[in-house]
This record gives structure tokens, sequence and C-alpha cells, in this order.
């Protein structure tokens, strides 16, 4: 399907018959793009349905007396010829009439379309104040007939307008993204529905009534224990660079944020905002924009809770301005940052890396004190910290901070610190909740930096250590101290999660099929055993219940976060999804905590992955608090959550399938009785989240259209 989807460029033209109902709306100012999310639709039993009018021509050839183009796709609209659009970047076509006057069973028109772009086409009615009509993805549900190249489709009109209301404007626009080819329309007409239509539609007979897709098993089981989800796991990381300016990140519903990344490693809080960037920028120190008073109190502003990542390696910025590997000292090196003081990036011109100077040409000793004093002011203060993390990836220190500590980790070195600063922190805030070892993936889960130095037989630190692996051995060495003095000094066991699978990272990452599938695939590393990792692990990573068994061997009670993880491509559909199910797969295994690395562009995929879970509707919806045991076949997922009372449900389901909808047949097991249902759709259009046509709704059942690479919303009370 992937292949025929990138390689065929044949032409299909379509007749449409979409079931929509009209009367007279009042003249609106012309409106350029797609307009927001309203109030949701009551039920359609609600709606009383005035008797179609004759037909009203739209388009033919041509636009039609009364009617205005304000769609905002490049387009041209030759005489008498058929409508050319461009329609990438969810590019779209308006057709407005003001005081459109009547009622109407069916909107009919033609489209050409480069088969490639699969089901991109979505449809519906618009009008100023009105409440959200329902987004129609056009597909093969609604096809009744095909003649020769065109291609005859209905969606009733309950689908497309099921309140009845009055409506002045038509709204075609791509819901994901596709090429720049022309996409043609023309016979665009608001027409009675047919008798013929009508019928087969009341007895559900012909393809229409049968849905379309694959059809998808799934359930929500309430009789099996519920699992309370941890309101931390909807956790995102600050962007130095862009603190001030991206508000964008305070609309995701996040939970907490983290100060955190390479260099909190030499964070100097006594001097506010001065850090050293390590090798990620010449080793230069800089003075930040904000420090961590600011970020702290950024997050009290709004309603986020705070984790701060404190310095274990035991140097700090000294001042704003060094540099690690000065020109003047080093000479010419292979990259350099020409800013003044000119420095380096430790390596010669020939590919050999330098011996560092003294730690002090950059920085001063950073104790435990040091780092105890700051949490003694941080309580006294009352900042909210709820988290405090030992450093971040202390295993690659002699990579990224090589100029203060060039030697590689070992399993004592971490130990040891982790004891030292640790003691430190819980002396200062006998309540804290600490987290650590913070290491960054796979090889940092088993080996010390040690295990892999050049120059040294590998594996020498491990053997050293009993041959057991890096984590488990920490873990066993801290229980074994809290019983020997009484002092806990790790509650949260942090490790980093990212896909070895060459997917990329942030707004990186190829977007091909190939790419787009195994991004999605590689959350599987999260947490199913059967699931062999598609990268240079080659076997089961099955991260959180691999730390969850380590923690329960070695030291019961530990908590479990993922302080940092990211799936790349996050202005793609294949990343938002992603994002999604890693969300989903968080609250489901239990985790404390997690945090994106570093929080999603606006309006991307990955943004409203979180808004599934956080506020679909722009309004507070959200997942609620207890997660229900699902399941859900091959090529979907379903996720589902209720609140104390049992009353209220929220799922979310994801098809990953870029072309082919699936029809989900969710099965309500010891639930009660569906009450009311709200759908919430989303198919990457930056729009985000509207409100979908409800499915067959039985008593303990629904039937519900999941569109390709979509995320679907389910808005539940039961009684």
């Amino acid at each position: 399907m992937a292949d025929r989807a990138k390689h065929a460029r044949w032409k299909r033209t379509v007749i449409l018959t979409c079931a929509v109902l009209g009367s007279g709306a009042g003249v609106a100012m012309a409106q350029q793009q797609d307009t927001a999310a309203k109030d949701a639709a009551p039920s359609k039993d609600t709606a009383a349905q005035p008797a179609p009018t004759d037909t009203v021509a739209v388009y033919d050839g041509g636009l039609q007396a009364g009617w205005k183009d304000i769609g905002w796709a490049p387009r041209e609209t030759p005489k008498g010829a058929p409508a050319r659009l461009r329609m990438f970047n969810y590019g779209g076509w308006i057709l407005y009439r003001p005081k459109l006057p009547g009622a109407y069973g069916a909107l009919s028109f033609r489209f050409t379309a480069p088969e490639s772009y699969g089901e991109f086409l979505d449809v519906r009615l618009d009008a100023p104040g009105a409440a959200t009509f329902p987004h129609v993805r056009i597909s093969p549900e609604f096809i009744v007939k095909k003649d020769r190249e065109w291609v005859e489709v209905v969606v009733p009109m309950e689908v497309l307008n099921p309140r009845s209301e009055p409506f002045d404007r038509l709204v075609f626009r791509a819901s994901k993204e596709v090429a720049r080819d022309w996409v043609l329309f023309d016979k665009v007409a608001l027409v009675p529905l047919s008798p013929d239509i009508a019928a087969a539609r009341a007895a559900g007979g012909g393809r229409m009534g049968r849905g379309d897709g694959r059809e998808s098993k799934m359930v929500i089981d309430c009789t099996a224990p519920s699992k309370p989800i941890s309101p931390l796991i909807y956790g995102i990381a600050l962007d130095g660079n862009k603190e001030t300016t991206d508000t964008h990140q305070w609309k995701l519903g996040a939970t907490i944020r983290r100060w955190g990344g390479n260099p909190t490693s030499r964070y100097n809080w006594k001097l506010g905002r001065a850090w050293n960037t390590g090798n990620d920028w010449y080793f230069r120190n800089v003075q930040l924009g904000f420090g961590a008073d600011d970020f702290l109190e950024s997050n009290r502003k709004n309603n986020v809770q705070s984790a701060l990542t404190l310095p274990l390696i035991g140097w700090v910025a000294k001042d704003t301005s060094s540099v690690g590997f000065p020109v003047s000292e080093f000479g010419p090196q292979q990259a350099q940052d020409d800013t003044e003081p000119a420095g380096g990036n430790g390596v010669r011109r020939d590919g050999t890396p330098l011996v560092p100077g003294q730690p002090t040409t950059t920085s001063v000793q950073a104790p435990p004190e040091f780092i105890g004093e700051w949490v003694k002011s941080l309580k006294a203060a009352k900042r909210g910290v709820n988290m405090y993390i030992l450093d971040n990836e202390p295993a690659l220190w002699s990579s990224t901070h090589r100029d203060v500590h060039p030697e590689p980790l070992t399993y004592d070195e971490l130990l040891k610190r982790t004891i030292d600063y640790g003691s430190a922190v819980r002396k200062a805030d006998p309540d804290a909740v600490i987290a650590g070892p913070a290491e960054w993936g796979w090889t940092n889960y088993f080996w010390s930096a040690a295990d892999f130095a050049p120059g040294r037989p590998p594996y020498t630190d491990r053997r050293a250590h009993g041959d057991v692996p890096l984590l488990p051995w920490y873990l066993r060495e801290l229980r074994d101290y809290e019983k020997k003095t009484g002092v806990r000094l790790l509650d949260v066991v942090d490790v980093h999660f990212y896909p070895q699978t060459n997917v990329g990272l942030g707004l990186e990452g190829a977007t091909d099929p190939d790419t787009n599938a195994r991004r999605i695939r590689s959350t599987r590393a999260l947490w199913d055993p059967t699931y062999k990792d598609e990268s240079w692990i080659a076997e089961p990573i099955q991260l959180i219940p691999r730390v969850k068994q380590w923690i329960s061997e070695n030291y019961p009670g530990r908590g479990l976060s993922i302080g940092e993880y990211n799936f790349g491509a996050m202005k793609h559909m294949s990343g938002g999804l992603a994002q999604a199910e890693a969300l989903g797969r968080f609250g489901q295994q239990g985790l404390t905590s997690a945090f994106f690395w570093q929080y999603p562009a606006e309006n991307s995929p990955t943004f409203w992955a979180f808004r599934a879970y956080r506020d679909f509707d722009g309004r507070g919806g959200r997942f609620q608090d207890n997660g229900l045991s699902t399941t859900a076949p091959e090529g979907t997922s379903l996720f589902a959550s209720r609140d104390s009372s049992g009353k209220k449900l929220t799922a979310v389901l994801l098809n990953f399938d870029p072309e082919q909808p699936a029809q989900a047949q969710l099965e309500f097991k010891g639930c009660g009785s569906l009450n009311t249902v709200r759908v919430m759709g989303y198919s990457g259009a930056p729009g985000g989240f509207t409100e979908q046509a409800t499915g067959k709704k039985a008593e303990q059942a629904l039937s519900q259209r999941l569109p390709p690479y979509s995320i679907t919303v389910l808005d539940l009370t039961v009684k």
C-alpha cells in the first residue's frame, strides 16, 4: 500500500453527494481560514429536519450567482472550467453565500486528485457563531456508485449537519499534508437527497450502510481493577533559547516542567544566570536570559509543577564569558566559535582530542555543601520544587563536559556522588523527592562509561562489581545504604529514552512511509517484551517493565520516571501518533513522571497529541485519573480512563494506518449503559481537534469510524 501511494500518479474523479441540511443565515465577514472548534453539538435525535428545496448550483464551470470564493489555498478558477487548487499545507476552499436560503438534502460535487493523496479531503459546513459542524472525511464509506472515472458518494445529513443548523458556507480542505499537485473541483451544488439514496440509507443497504475500513474489535473493561494515572506523566522541558517567547508551551496542558539538559550540570545558582554549554557549544560559559528562579516562578504562574536538575559534577560556571579550550591558549581547532574570547571544540584540526587545561579555566568548585545550600534556600523561599534530579546523563560527562571531567565515570564514582550530594539534599529538605541517575540510554542501564573507555579492556568496571548491570547494582547499593543509615537518597529512578532506529529528534527525522511506520513501532520498546528493537540494540528493550523489575528486586518502593524522550518529526502525523501512543502507555504502565524533550511546536501533531489527553476541546476536556483495562487489535491502540464516580469515561483511540480507516467496534464491559457520547477527532490539520459525527451507539457498545492516521477522543458518560 505504501509503495503504491508513493509512486502511483493516477488521477481519480469523484462525484460526491454529501447529505447536508441548511437554511438562511445572516451576512458575515468573509473568513480567510478555517474556524476553530466551538461548543459541542447535542444529539442528532433532537434535530427536526425541514423538507429539502430544489437544487442550488454553487460552482459549475465558475461561481454561480450570489456565491463568493473566500478560500486560502492557491487556486485558479478559469471561466468555463473546473476550479484548480493546490492543497498543500492543509490548503482549503470556502464557498460563501450571504443569507443562503432554503433547506437541502445533500451537497454534490466532483473532484479529482492524485491517487497518492489517499483519503485527504475534509468537507464541512460553517457559519459565524455556529456550533462546530462535523468534519466529514471523504472515504469509501460514502461511495454508492462508480461509473468509469466517476464515483458517487453520499454522506447522510445527520452526519454533516446533525442539528439542522443554519449555514452560509461550504468548506473543503486537506485534512493531512499533501503535495502541490492540482486538485480539481466542479459541479458543486446543494440538492435534495434522492429517494433511492434515502431508501438505501434507511435500509442500511449498500456500501454506505456497512461502514468502511477494517473492522477493529476493541474492549474497555470496567470489571478489572482500575489503576491511578500519575498527572506528572504529561511533562515537558524548558528550551533555554525560547523561554520568554514560546508561550504556546503553556497551552499544552503540561503538568510539570523540567529544568535539565547538558548545561544544567554546570549551573551556578549563586550567579543566577550562568552555566557552561559543554560540548553543545564550544565549552563556553554564557549568561542566560533567565535563571532557575525565573523558571520556577514561570511554572508557578502557569500552574505547572517543577523538576529541578542539580549539578553533581563538582564544578559550575565561574562567570558568563570564559571558554574551556580558548584559541589563545590551545591554538586553532577543528571547529571554533570566534566570539570573544574565541573558543574551540577541544579537537585539533587533525582530529586529535586536546588534553584539557585546569577546570578553573571556566569553573569553580561546587561540593555537596554548595548544592545543599541551594536546596535549603529554595525550601525556605517555598519555591515549590516537586522533584530534584541528580544531574544529567553523568555517563556522558567525559564527553559533554570533558574540560572539567575528562575521565569516564565509574560505578563507584556514580554511587559516591549520589550518596554525597543526595545526603546534602536530604539534609536541606527532608521531604524532597530525589530522582536519579538520569542516564542517557540503553548502554548505561547496564555498563558504566569506564566499561567503554578507549585504551581499556571492555567491561572491566562491571566485572569488578560482580558482573551486575549498573542500574541494578546502583539500586542495591542505595538500598543497603538506607538500611545501614536510615537515610533514603533515592525516591524515583530516572532514565532517558530515545529510539535508536534513526527516526530523528524534535523537528528532525525523515517522513518517508518506512520511517514513519518505524517511528510509531519504536514506542513498543517502552513496554512490549515481544518487540525486538529495530536498531543496533536488536533485542527487546521493554524499558518500563525491565526497570520496574530491577526496582522490585533491588530497591522496592521507588517510582520510575523517563526524564527525557522524543520520537522526532513532531510536525508530522507519525510523530504525533507516536507521542499519543507514548502518553497512553505511560499511564497504562504506571509511570511516576515523564518529560518530553523539550516541548512540541505550536499546533503540530505532537502538540495535539498532548492535547488529546489534557485539553482536547479547548475547554478543559481531559483524560481521567483512573486507567482502565483495554484491548485493541494490531494497527490501532485504545486507552481508556474514568473519574472517581465511575460515570465519566474518556478514551483515546489511535489508527496508525496512513491510508486505510478502521471501524472500531467498542464493547464497554461492566461500565454501565452509554448515556452521552461526544467524538473529537484529529488527523493533522493545524486547527486541532474538531467534533466528529458519532457512530452507531448501543447500550454497551459503540461503532466508531477512525480515519487514517488519526487520534480520536471519546468523551462519554454512563448510567
